[in-house]
């Protein structure tokens, strides 16, 4: 009789467990900024609902927290990252994550509450820019396509830091804080330009395509993909495939444009 009653008891223990792991396995928890990744989620939680899964937004605001929180397994995944970023990160912290789908393009922009045109940039502004070295490249390009300085010839662009100028005629001087306090030197005029991310300006209420002084091009060859980025592994689990295949879906990309308007571009 005690013998039955432990395998009762065994057997409802194991119904129990299957249950929350079953459970578990229709909860997809994603790591993202506020905006525009947040606000996306939000758009395709509904979405996911009908495919049997429920959608859990941690939003964070600190770049450099998001992968380790991946790698250690607080996340199914996160949503915040252009590529370069994502590699440069892997690389140099080995973190065992991979992406999952691309799924847009935020253009970056140069912003200034001081000058209205190029032309009235004045010798020795300061530019504040992002410490993170995978932003640096593309702020450089920005500034290089509007004449504003020249990357040496040998350099890939993607690369370039500030060393990798070979002429600043305006003698800009480059200044780094973390990303997310770029924008709060824009907002206190600490600077005279600043290189907002897209997120980070959509977050302090700023449209890139009308604000900015200058505005990242756009087109096929660009890099920065942003991506949802998983565990080594779970890019092929249901859930993941479940969430990719909505983010991608004609409804999700019709509403990310009507929306974000040229401040989110889709990519197939």
């Amino acid at each position: 009789m005690k013998k039955l009653l432990v395998l009762l008891l065994t057997a409802l223990l194991l119904t129990a467990c299957s249950g929350k792991e079953e459970e578990a396995d229709t909860t997809i928890t994603v790591a993202a900024t506020a905006e525009p990744h947040a606000t996306i989620l939000e758009y395709v939680a509904p979405l996911l609902e009908e495919k049997g899964y429920t959608l859990e937004i941690e939003v964070l605001d600190n770049y450099f927290i998001f992968n380790r929180s991946l790698d250690n397994g607080d996340v199914d995944a996160n949503y915040f990252q252009h590529r370069p970023f994502f590699e440069n990160e892997v690389a140099e912290y080995g973190y065992d994550i991979v992406e999952a789908a691309g799924i847009h393009i935020e253009p970056f922009g140069i912003y200034s509450s001081k000058y209205e045109t190029i032309d009235d940039i004045e010798n020795g502004s300061r530019v504040i820019i992002s410490n993170s070295i995978a932003d640096h490249g593309r702020i450089l390009k920005i500034l290089e396509d509007a004449g504003l300085i020249t990357i040496a010839e040998d350099v890939d662009v993607i690369d370039a830091t500030v060393a990798d100028i070979v002429d600043n005629p305006k003698n800009l001087v480059f200044e780094e804080v973390n990303p997310e306090l770029v924008t709060t030197a824009y907002t206190n005029g600490d600077g005279d330009l600043f290189a907002i991310n897209g997120n980070y300006a959509l977050g302090a209420g700023l449209d890139p395509v009308n604000d900015s002084l200058l505005l990242e091009s756009v087109d096929s060859s660009n890099p920065y993909v942003n991506i949802l980025a998983v565990k080594n592994g779970d890019e092929d689990s249901p859930k993941i495939g479940a969430l990719v295949d909505v983010l991608k879906s004609d409804e999700v990309k019709a509403w990310i444009t009507e929306h974000f308007g040229g401040s989110v571009i889709i990519v197939d």
